[in-house]
């Protein structure tokens, strides 16, 4: 990727579901003084609901619908740090279009560290609730295999904040 093409493109930052894509999303945009969405958020804002409402109301179907349409559209702005949802890259046209059009990054934890964060997410994420530690770590794996589709793995072990954000953005070449 020529280095002044890849400045103008937006970052989007793949990964499973509380891995830090928020946290790390913003202290990236921050840096960089580029604009940061969160698609979770968005859909939020738009729906006045969390995420956990919008499955519940809508079904899971309307979420990743809107969920979509919403990537398509901002994965096609320039100089964005965008976070995705832990379940949208599972969808073949959003995968096409983010690696097309923008950088991906895929920010990696294992599951032994990732577990230590299900008391604190599991109430904000439909997809878990109700499922067993076991029926969690499949699901971890699986999707783990469709991350595999990006153009950066940040394995975040135990690494601080700055510390990944500046990795990122030595690795990205971006200042």
């Amino acid at each position: 990727m020529q280095k002044e093409l890849a400045k103008e493109k937006s970052i989007l930052l793949i990964g499973f579901m509380g891995v830090g894509k928020t946290t790390i999303g913003k202290a990236l945009a921050n840096k960089l003084q580029r604009d940061f969405v969160d698609i979770d958020h968005q859909l939020e804002k738009e729906y006045n609901m969390t995420v956990t409402e919008i499955f519940h109301h809508y079904g899971e179907e309307f979420f990743r619908k809107k969920e979509k349409e919403m990537i398509i559209a901002l994965s096609k702005q320039t100089k964005k740090v965008i976070s995705l949802g832990g379940g949208a890259f599972l969808q073949e046209d959003i995968r096409e279009n983010c690696l097309e059009n923008g950088i991906v990054l895929y920010l990696d934890m294992p599951f032994k560290a990732w577990r230590e964060r299900i008391p604190f997410i599991i109430d904000s994420r439909p997809v878990l609730q109700g499922k067993s530690e076991e029926e969690i770590k499949k699901l971890f794996n699986e999707r783990k295999a469709i991350y595999v589709n990006h153009h950066l793995k940040v394995k975040l072990d135990g690494k601080e904040l700055v510390e990944i954000v500046d990795s990122i953005i030595d690795s990205l070449d971006l200042v």
